[in-house]
């Protein structure tokens, strides 16, 4: 029966319900089990306290059902919702397009400046202004190539009326030192409810420019929280009399492809990559040391330590949750709907390597549960996001655009 449904996408596209939701048909409500996870972990670290990793497994008992509404976009890597319920979607080779409830994808967008999209940089996180209706401004995060190198910069401007082109691009922001290296980049992009961007970057992964996650005078390794002309946010917690950066918001990360806010409590929840393990979910606090590259639960890809080894250190943040084996966690999003009910303020991140959606239970800032949803579709889960019908829409890696509702 499976099979036959997954031909049906394959061919159609049409509705069909996984192998993940025809198994939930029968799990009770909050019913667990043991951890999804059953791979050995690369390393033999502990956690810091249990529930850290490798929490019990939990299944969805409502039955739900997706959709693939294309599979015409090609290499996407952010996706955001528009007033009228269609989608804004960026490519990593610099395009962005428009996307249908139904699946109609536009022609590019033209307008924007030009990427670096070797490696893992591109055009990459995109976010649409609250107020959109009317003042049709765009703002998004790409990886800048200079005559120094490449570094992740974020730009502003206005679609135009006939939604062909973006008008008055310009670039507010850009993390620097540049570098001759197309790793690393970060990428996501939040409006806050204060109007205020926060922007995440990466370290750009070489050891040479590891170090610069722990120096407060760097962009790199950063989540930063910026004006909407690119300023650095009143009440941040650095200042540029101690030779630190304003725009500065935490510090100590490796690869932040993942932010959230949690509408529930307002706190602001990060996803960043690990080596070989590692793999993190931070609740951000301002000014707080989250420790890469001197604390973490990866090892080298060569199999040896990272620095001393180490895990835990005093003044350096736990991660709420960690994965050994990878997953690889992309964009993600907390539900907030009632649609699903036993959804609400659960955290949904997008998974490469792992090549599912991760669904997150999360108690008292504690993640409680673990499901893995769509695994069955062997996708990269790039981003996720929750669409103003209450379903989750996300695109993946091979150009396909998801919607995940109540069946």
């Amino acid at each position: 029966m499976n099979r036959y449904l997954l031909l049906l996408v394959a061919i159609s596209s049409l509705t069909a319900c996984g192998q993940d939701a025809a198994d939930n048909k029968t799990a009770p409500t909050g019913g667990s089990s043991a951890s999804v996870e059953t791979k050995a972990p690369n390393s033999d670290y502990k956690p810091a306290f249990a529930g850290q990793t490798r929490v019990a497994s939990v299944k969805t008992s409502t039955p739900y059902e997706y959709k693939v509404l294309t599979e015409a976009l090609q290499s996407p890597w952010g996706i955001t919702g528009l007033p009228d319920g269609r989608l804004l979607v960026t490519e990593r080779e610099g395009t962005m397009r428009l996307v249908t409830a139904a699946g109609q994808v536009s022609a590019p967008i033209t307008g924007l400046p030009s990427v670096n999209s070797s490696g893992q940089g591109g055009l990459l996180g995109v976010r649409v202004d609250p107020d959109f209706s009317t003042n049709r401004m765009v703002y998004w995060v790409f990886s800048e190539p200079r005559s120094d190198g490449n570094l992740t910069a974020v730009a502003k401007g206005k679609l135009s009326a006939d939604e062909k082109k973006i008008e008055n691009a310009t670039v507010i922001y850009r993390a620097t030192p540049a570098y001759k290296g197309t790793l690393h980049y970060g990428g996501r992009i939040l409006i806050a409810p204060d109007g205020n961007l926060i922007i995440s970057t990466g370290e750009r992964s070489d050891l040479v420019t590891r170090p610069q996650a722990q120096s407060l005078n760097s962009g790199l390794g950063k989540v930063i929280r910026i004006t909407k002309d690119g300023q650095p946010a009143s009440g941040n917690p650095f200042s540029s009399q101690a030779n630190e950066r304003p725009e500065l918001y935490s510090y100590g990360h490796r690869n932040v492809q993942g932010l959230a806010l949690n509408a529930a409590t307002g706190d602001l929840w990060e996803g960043e990559f690990g080596p070989r393990g590692g793999d993190e979910i931070n609740r951000i606090q301002p000014g707080k040391n989250y420790g890469w590259p001197t604390i973490t639960y990866g090892i080298e890809y060569s199999g040896e330590k990272v620095g001393e080894g180490i895990q835990q250190k005093e003044g350096l943040e736990q991660p709420v949750y960690y994965w050994d084996p990878v997953v690889s966690p992309s964009g993600m999003t907390f539900y907030n709907s009632d649609a699903i009910p036993e959804w609400k303020n659960n955290l949904f991140v997008g998974a490469l390597s792992g090549m599912h959606i991760v669904r997150l239970v999360i108690d008292n800032n504690k993640v409680v549960g673990e499901e893995r949803l769509l695994a069955d579709q062997q996708q990269r889960f790039r981003d996720v996001m929750q669409g103003s019908d209450g379903a989750l829409y996300a695109i993946t890696d091979q150009g396909r655009l998801y919607r995940v509702s109540k069946k």
